[in-house]
């Protein structure tokens, strides 16, 4: 039995790969300017605290001067208000993300996309960089621009995840959505690289590159994107990114499905073949044309077979990736002592891991032909990592290593469900006749997720103040073994399944 992956490649278009690097881009763009404010968080917080000069004086002369240019007394309060950003961030980027699915798959994909990407790098410019330029500090008005930031990013996600899920299909969809998926982990290194070049300047030139090109990124995808292969005359077999004289009936269905479907001999009749433009389309004879399928309400989404389990174990799971995404710098600088810049280019090996191991997982659950056993030994893995890592000695080679492998149990698995998983969700059987639920089901499952990362990000903080970094990594891991017990279920269903096929194939032989 050939793997199911093998020889996919070939089956696919140049609109396919044009599809694949703006959406990859567009994603690679937003994170490096999300990943510009975790990684700026020691500067922040000196410029919101007094200067160790003014902290060594008696007195200072008037007393004003200080309380208007610095926020906070000393730099635990201010990393205790990084922390409510933070959290701030991810609840409004959570809620955000269960409007913006629904809004996805009813208006156009490009246009949303568009808009998110261009609003999200005004309202960074003027947080980062514009305030600086004025010198104005003011709390309600970082709170409330982070607000509006989260709001804005959320409607990136489902979007890319939903063009992507309509140029390619089931076959082989785990690895080139695992490959695809890289795009989070390529822009928190790439935000890491452009912040530390500029950071010598000033943390505000940070924020200015990094939006600047977000923005000129919008503009790009507004002008260039094709949300759908309808749009270039594709047929519905070009869809699913297979050869247009091969039918997939299965395009839309997850792997998570443990009964085989058979093609109905009805759907073939009537129907002919022709060749126009280049294309394949497919002629109904005596049919009137199919009506765009609606798409279907958020509660409808929500009940759908495996959106709950996959959501809540996300949940736990993001809340640990992204407390690495915005705590790691810090935990570096202020851990083992290194400098600012140091500690970001030291922390890009995280997202290297993830990277990798999305890839590598991704193709291996498209060889198995199930994606939540692959998940299950992914995770079981990653605890032993977070205890080797929590333990990692001052030196940065030993801890490059650990970071990395840590990145390719926790990375890895996160970008399956955010992505792969997803698709698989919102193309599942249950959706024949409706299938505009994709951006829907993305927006459930990352929201649910940012929900437990929102929490996660506050609770980070606080127990690193109260108990220390120790405390926090028994915390991801902890976390960790939620996101198993969640889709337990899931495993053991899959597992059957598996040993059912292959005792099924040693009779036939």
């Amino acid at each position: 039995m050939s793997c199911p992956c093998c020889g996919f490649l070939a089956q696919y278009t140049h609109h396919h790969l044009v599809a694949f690097l703006l959406t990859f881009f567009s994603y690679v763009l937003l994170h490096a300017s999300r990943k510009t404010f975790s990684n700026v968080k020691v500067s922040i917080s000196a410029q919101w605290t007094p200067s160790v000069q003014n902290a060594s004086s008696p007195a200072f002369s008037p007393g004003e001067t200080w309380e208007e240019n610095n926020l906070f007394a000393d730099s635990d309060e201010a990393t205790l208000f990084l922390g409510v950003l933070d959290t701030i961030f991810l609840f409004s980027y959570a809620v955000g993300l269960y409007m913006s699915g629904v809004i996805g798959d009813r208006m156009n994909l490009r246009h949303v996309l568009s808009f998110g990407l261009c609003g999200s790098a005004i309202v960074e410019f003027v947080f980062g960089t514009l305030t600086e330029w004025l010198q104005f500090y003011n709390i309600y008005l970082y709170c409330g621009l982070w607000v509006l930031n989260g709001l804005l990013q959320s409607a990136v996600w489902p979007c890319v995840v939903a063009v992507m899920g309509n140029w390619f299909g089931k076959s082989g969809r785990g690895f080139v959505f695992g490959l695809w998926s890289a795009c989070a982990s390529v822009g928190n290194i790439l935000g890491a690289f452009l912040a530390s070049s500029v950071l010598k300047y000033g943390y505000e030139y940070a924020f200015l590159v990094t939006s600047v090109l977000q923005f000129a990124g919008g503009v790009v995808v507004f002008f260039g994107l094709l949300t759908s292969p309808k749009e270039v005359g594709l047929c519905l077999e070009s869809e699913t990114g297979l050869s247009p004289v091969e039918r997939d009936a299965d395009s839309h269905r997850p792997l998570m499905s443990d009964e085989e479907d058979e093609e109905e001999e009805g759907e073939e009749e009537g129907s002919e073949e022709v060749c126009d433009g280049g294309y394949y389309t497919i002629q109904q004879g005596d049919e009137e044309p199919r009506e765009t399928p609606k798409a279907i309400g958020f509660c409808q989404a929500f009940c759908l077979p495996g959106v709950l389990p996959y959501s809540l174990a996300y949940a736990c799971l993001k809340l640990v990736n992204y407390s690495f995404f915005f705590w790691l710098p810090f935990y570096l600088s202020r851990n083992f002592g290194w400098k600012e810049a140091q500690a970001d280019r030291l922390s890009v090996w995280y997202d290297v891991g993830g990277i990798i191991g999305g890839t590598i997982q991704g193709l291996i659950s498209d060889c198995m032909g199930k994606r939540a056993p692959v998940l299950a030994v992914s995770l079981l893995l990653a605890m032993g990592a977070l205890v080797g890592y929590s333990h990692s000695p001052p030196d940065q080679v030993v801890n490059a290593a650990l970071l990395a492998t840590t990145g390719f149990f926790i990375g890895g698995p996160s970008n399956m469900i955010s992505s792969a998983i997803s698709a698989d969700l919102g193309r599942q059987e249950a959706l024949r006749g409706s299938q505009e639920a994709l951006a829907t089901v993305t927006g459930i499952v990352d929201g649910t997720g940012s929900i437990g990362a929102a929490a996660g990000q506050y609770l980070v903080s606080l127990i690193e103040s109260k108990l220390g970094w120790m405390c926090v990594f028994y915390f991801f891991i902890v976390m960790t073994g939620g996101s198993i017990v969640f889709i337990l279920p899931l495993i053991v269903t899959e597992i059957r399944a598996m040993w059912r096929d292959r005792q099924a194939r040693t009779h036939q032989l």
